[in-house]
């Protein structure tokens, strides 16, 4: 009787490797999707803050009487660049045909009313209740969200969204240089950016669309009839005439507002591309937070009152523990989605290697 035996060791599976391969990728592409998402925020963040200092001192400081034509201009900008790039072969989106109203629709709307609330907002508020009464814009996104995109919200959220609110309102109760005007441009521009924000995201997923098509064709479609109409009211007169375009100063402040529409505008659509909707509201929220308090400093409109300065700091709280809430409950659900993977992984290489070892186990079992 003789025993053969047979001693050697396995070599590594090849769906391990696959496995582990697999599972690194997914980590690496999860560190940079996260990285992504804060840099379009901030990036959102800081164009924010720049072009509501810039418009304030265009449309306030030289006293430039016509922010539709401010917001022609940003237009025009936009489509220049967007053009010129595309010819470059630097960014691609499709061209124009006749499908394409009808997968860009309702956003040239928006993207005009958002514009031109927003500059007339500016013009006739003083800096901080601007930002005190944009915060508005947050509740009307988590309810559009909502009806739109079937999103749902913690209580937590809520809470912190209601807060917001309360802040404002306590802020505005006391607005010194209440403007009847001023707060319908702001409220208007609330709902305008609330809605932009919504189906801008909606939209990125259409096919053919993209980051610089929703850009390109918003400002394409909408620029002519906002000509027209600043036309017809004689807006674009005065702004012709506007004696300020002999000074130098006046004349880069103006170019350089153009260029900040662009960047705000490029911005946003980042933002919401990599983020949500809501996300990018928030992100405006917390900007606020630098805009109120130099806005209490700079632009020589702010008028001191307690109630104004409290509402102030509750909206600013509420507003920096709704960030926390929803960054942290979204580092959570990455942290908790790596290491169901690493489990899965895991398993998955528990059960493989024990298969091998009852199939070793079958090969080397003695021979009579």
């Amino acid at each position: 009787m003789s025993r053969r035996t047979s001693s050697f060791t396995s070599p590594p599976s090849p769906s391990s490797s696959t496995a582990s391969s697999s599972f690194s990728a997914v980590s690496s592409f999860s560190r940079n999707g996260q990285t992504l998402r804060l840099f379009s925020a901030l990036f959102y963040a800081a164009s924010s803050f720049l072009i509501i200092v810039v418009n304030k001192t265009v449309l306030t400081t030289y006293r430039f009487p016509s922010y539709t034509f401010l917001g022609i201009g940003q237009m025009a900008f936009t489509i220049i660049v967007l053009y010129m790039a595309k010819l470059c072969k630097a960014v691609s989106f499709q061209d124009f045909d006749k499908s394409l109203p009808r997968k860009i629709f309702p956003l040239p709307l928006l993207y005009v009313g958002n514009h031109v609330t927003g500059l007339g907002s500016t013009k006739k508020l003083s800096l901080p209740m601007f930002t005190v009464l944009r915060k508005f814009t947050i509740i009307l996104t988590m309810i559009m969200e909502a009806k739109i995109l079937r999103k749902t919200f913690s209580t937590q959220l809520v809470c912190s969204v209601l807060a917001i609110v309360f802040g404002a309102l306590v802020a505005a109760s006391s607005d010194l240089a209440f403007d009847p005007e001023g707060y319908t441009f702001v409220l208007l521009n609330d709902v305008f950016t609330a809605a932009n924000g919504v189906y801008t995201k909606k939209k990125l997923g259409i096919e053919g669309l993209g980051k610089y098509g929703i850009l390109f064709y918003n400002a394409f479609i909408i620029i002519i009839p906002t000509a027209v109409a600043s036309a017809y009211s004689g807006d674009m007169e005065k702004a012709i005439a506007f004696q300020g375009w002999l000074s130098l100063s006046f004349v880069l402040f103006f170019l350089l507002s153009c260029v900040m529409g662009f960047i705000l505008m490029y911005s946003i659509v980042l933002c919401s591309y990599y983020n949500s909707a809501l996300t990018t509201t928030v992100i405006g929220a917390i900007k606020n937070v630098a805009v109120a308090y130099i806005g209490m400093f700079i632009g020589g409109d702010y008028v001191f009152s307690w109630p104004n300065f409290v509402g102030l700091n509750i909206c600013i709280s509420g507003g920096l523990m709704y960030s926390y809430l929803t960054f942290h409950s979204s580092s959570s659900t990455q942290t908790v989605t790596q290491d169901e993977d690493k489990l899965r992984v895991h398993v998955v290489e528990e059960l493989r290697d024990s298969a091998e070892n009852q199939t070793l186990s079958d090969a080397v079992k003695p021979t009579i």
